[in-house]
Parts: structure tokens; C-alpha cells; sequence
């Protein structure tokens, strides 16, 4: 692999790193409001600085929630059908995924070329070849108006999903936990914008993963890592190969502490001395580049590269064409050294994905509170729209002693679901009307009952091997041919 240097393919980084081994508002914030204007807002919608609890200390626990650590793992780009479509024959009825025939297959389908594209299983766990992405543009074709028939159109493999003998422990987590059936992406885009809201509560007027945004473009009122810090309350990033807390890249440089490797993360977890927020990163596969005027050479992920097949099939973030298997072996390795270790009685993880990578998903994304009066920097031809539209539904998972038994939530929520869970945790200040709205986490668990005290026996994860030795022998598999 040579260098690369300021230019870089779809989506070919997440971060840069030092390379160190139902939402019930009335309205949305209208775009392009001064700060006076936004007196006029509704009522109803809290305003960013302001508080969960006015009358209570700032940054002190208010016990709201039964955990005393909160750890986070975002991987890439899966919607809720591509890996839980077929969850409703898997034991989980309640699951919105497809619809069936007589013969338990998807019916779901959409039109490419005048034909009909349905949903059919993936015979590689690489993926397929000739799938949509997740971009701006596609996004919004894809959604097509809440119509949700664009997928086969951007490409045909965007129909494609994985089954239960595919992610065994992925199916076990959802049939043993509460599982979301209404999570949305917090914007129809890529990784860079959807991760910059789980951390900041907006995307600071970015649609795309751009390795020139890593150094601009620093939200306003900051970050969770920033409101965290300034009242001591503990956090970490915890990485394999680059922290995503980079893809803001001034969060590294004022909290270089906070970052730790990921074998201090499962040290800290069978120690019981996490700390109280913990972000999770698998090994995304790294290549060295450069960002913009940094004069020093760092370390950057390549995700879904064909060109670095090799380092993209040993990768663990799931993005196209990794191997997924490599992913749930990751996430299986730190929810259960998590579970079965001294804090588990008061921990809670959440597990989720930035995007949906361009896979299919049949569930409109319903509208979203404007996190500011920053517009999405679009460019000529790019399609019209705004941050008041979710994206696509992805996988999402809250492991916890109080979690509801073999539960869904039907509560909208988006990245920013995880912000108010801090914030309510420790009385902080919203970042943004979006996270100051967003509902919390209190749906997927009961607060009054320690369903899983003993921690449950979970599936053991797929052994990749054979996906790694499929993808190495014969590359991504192509989609079948439209009916």
C-alpha cells in the first residue's frame, strides 16, 4: 500500500489518531435562525446549556440511572433489516424486521431497472459487491421521501442481510436483551457527521467523512469529552488502531490522557475500575496518511478500501467488505469481559452503528429537531435537505443487569439518545436542541428490577475463519440478478 495524502476514496477514514498501538417534540427548529430568533422556538423544546435538572448540582450524579459506568460500541454501517430483518422467525416476534411468505422469506423488495430487487441472503460474510453507500446523495435517493424503494436502485447488493447462523451472538444479544426497533442514524449520511452527534449533538453542517474536516469545524459548544472533563467526571476512549474522538481532532489534543489502548479497556473492565463513560473502538484497519496542514505523518483507518483488501478482511469495524464475523467476535470479546467482570451490577453498554452503510431498511426515518441553525454544506446538485430528517434504522442494544428480558422499544431514537443519558446521569448542560430533546435511555431497562444479576449465557460468536479464507480465495460475492 503507498501513502495517501489529503485525497481519500467514499469513506476511506473514521478518524485520525496518533497512531497509539417515539421522540415526542412538537416541531423542529426551523434552519438559518439567528439566536434571537430562537425565543420563537416551541415551548416544548428544551434549549441547548440548559439542564435535566435545574435545581441540582451541575456534574453530580443524580442517580437517574442504576449504572455507574456507561460504555459505548459503535461500529459501521448496517441498517436494522440487513442484520435483524429476520429476527421476528428468530425468537423475537416483537422485532420489526420483514415481512414473510408462506415459505419464511422476505418479500420485502424494491425496483432497480424496471425489474423487482428482493431482499435475499448474503453468501459472503464480506458483503456484496455493487451495494449503495451511505452518502448524502444515495441516502436520499434510497429514502426516496419515506417511500424507502430506492436501495437496489443505488445497488442491487444494498438488498442483501445476514441471518442468525451468521451473527449467532449478535441474534443471542438481541433475544436476551432489549432491543431497539426505532433507532435511527441522527443524519442521512456518513460516519463522520453520525459520529460527530453521538459526541457533540451535531454534525457542525458536515454530510460527508472528509479526512479536511478532522482539524475544522469544532462544534460550538463543544463535546461530551469537553462538558466531562470540565467537571471531573471520568471518561476514556479506548482504541485499537485510532480513537474515533479524532474525527475532532482538537479533543485529542486538549484530552490526550483520555486516550487509553484496547487492552486497557479489558484490563479495566476485569479490574472494575472503568470509568464512568467509556468509547469502545474495534481495529479498523490503518494505513498511513496525512491530515491537511499537520506536519506530522499520523495514523488513519481505511474502511472498505478494495484496494487494502488484505488489511479491510482482518478489520473489525463491519464496513464493507470486512469480514462481519471479525466484528461480532470484537463486540462479543468486550460486552462479556464487561459482563463478567466486577462492575457488571453497575454497568450498562450500549451497542449500535453510526449508518446504515446503504443497506436496506423499510422503516421511513420520521422527522428530528435541528440541532442548531447550521445548514448542511451542500454543494451544486447535491439533493435538498436539511438535518431535520433522521437516516436510516440501525442495530441497537442496551446490555445491562436492568435491562427488559427479551424486550423492544418502540421509542424513536438517534445517536444523541446517548448524550441525554449522560447528561441526565450527571446533570450537564445539552449541547444542542438535538441532544437536549432526545429521549433517554430509561425505555430499555427497569430501573427497579436486576433482571440479569447472574449474567445470562449468550451464543458464542461465529468463528470467522471460514468467512477470512472465502474472502481472501474469492472476494465479495455478487448480488443475484433482478426478477
Amino acid at each position: 500500500m503507498g501513502e495517501q495524502k489529503h485525497t481519500y476514496n467514499r469513506r476511506s477514514i473514521l478518524k485520525a489518531g496518533l497512531g497509539m498501538g417515539a421522540v415526542a417534540v412538537a416541531g423542529a427548529l426551523p434552519l438559518g435562525l439567528d439566536s434571537a430568533a430562537h425565543a420563537d422556538t416551541p415551548s416544548t423544546l428544551r434549549r441547548p446549556n440548559s439542564l435535566p435538572f435545574p435545581g441540582k448540582a451541575v456534574g453530580k450524579s443524580t442517580g437517574e440511572f442504576p449504572f455507574d459506568h456507561l460504555v459505548i460500541v459503535m461500529q459501521e454501517n448496517h441498517s436494522f433489516d440487513n442484520y435483524f430483518g429476520m429476527l421476528p422467525l428468530r425468537g423475537q416476534p416483537a422485532a420489526d424486521g420483514f415481512s414473510f411468505d408462506a415459505d419464511g422469506k422476505p418479500t420485502n423488495a424494491t425496483p432497480v431497472n424496471g425489474k423487482s430487487m428482493r431482499a435475499y441472503h448474503q453468501p459472503s460474510f464480506a458483503g456484496s459487491t455493487d451495494t449503495g453507500s451511505q452518502n448524502w446523495n444515495d441516502t436520499h435517493r434510497q429514502i426516496n421521501g419515506g417511500a424507502m424503494d430506492g436501495f437496489a436502485a443505488t445497488g442491487p447488493g444494498s438488498m442483501g442481510y445476514w441471518d442468525q447462523p451468521d451473527l449467532p451472538y449478535y441474534y443471542s444479544l438481541a433475544n436476551t436483551f432489549t432491543l431497539a426497533n426505532r433507532w435511527f442514524c441522527s443524519a442521512p449520511c456518513q460516519t463522520y457527521p453520525n459520529r460527530r452527534f453521538l459526541m457533540s449533538g451535531t454534525a457542525s453542517g458536515l454530510i460527508s467523512t472528509d479526512i479536511g474536516n478532522v482539524t475544522s469545524n469544532y462544534p460550538a459548544n463543544g463535546t461530551i469529552w469537553d462538558l466531562l472533563s470540565k467537571y471531573k467526571i471520568s471518561w476514556r476512549n479506548y482504541f485499537t488502531d485510532a480513537p474515533t474522538s479524532a474525527i475532532m481532532f482538537d479533543t485529542i489534543l486538549k484530552h490526550p490522557l483520555n486516550l487509553a489502548h484496547i487492552e486497557q479497556f479489558y484490563l479495566d473492565a476485569a479490574l472494575g475500575t472503568l470509568p464512568a463513560v467509556s468509547l469502545v473502538d474495534c481495529n479498523m484497519g490503518a494505513v498511513t496518511g496525512e491530515v491537511g496542514g499537520l506536519l506530522q505523518p499520523i495514523k488513519v483507518p481505511t474502511f472498505g478500501s478494495l484496494a487494502n483488501n488484505v488489511i479491510e478482511s482482518t478489520a473489525e469495524s463491519e464496513e464493507n467488505p470486512q469480514d462481519i464475523q471479525l466484528g461480532e467476535a470484537f463486540v462479543a470479546r468486550v460486552i462479556n469481559s464487561v459482563m463478567h467482570g466486577p462492575a457488571w451490577k453497575r454497568t450498562m453498554v450500549v451497542w449500535l452503528y453510526d449508518e446504515h452503510g446503504g443497506y436496506y431498511d423499510h422503516v421511513p426515518p420520521p422527522a428530528a429537531v435541528a440541532p442548531d441553525d447550521i445548514a448542511p454544506m451542500l454543494k451544486a446538485g447535491d439533493a435538498p435537505g436539511d438535518y431535520r430528517l433522521y437516516g436510516p434504522r440501525v442495530p441497537a442494544i442496551v446490555v445491562s443487569p436492568y435491562s427488559r428480558p427479551h424486550a423492544v422499544t418502540n421509542v424513536v431514537h438517534d445517536h444523541t439518545s446517548v448524550l441525554a443519558t449522560i447528561q441526565r446521569q450527571w446533570n450537564l448542560p445539552a449541547l444542542t436542541y438535538r441532544d437536549a430533546n432526545a429521549q433517554t435511555l430509561i425505555d430499555f431497562i427497569d430501573p427497579t428490577a436486576m433482571a440479569f444479576a447472574k449474567p445470562p449465557t449468550l451464543a458464542k460468536p461465529a468463528n470467522p475463519l471460514p468467512g477470512l479464507l472465502e474472502i481472501y480465495c474469492h472476494g465479495q460475492a455478487a448480488p443475484p440478478a433482478p426478477a
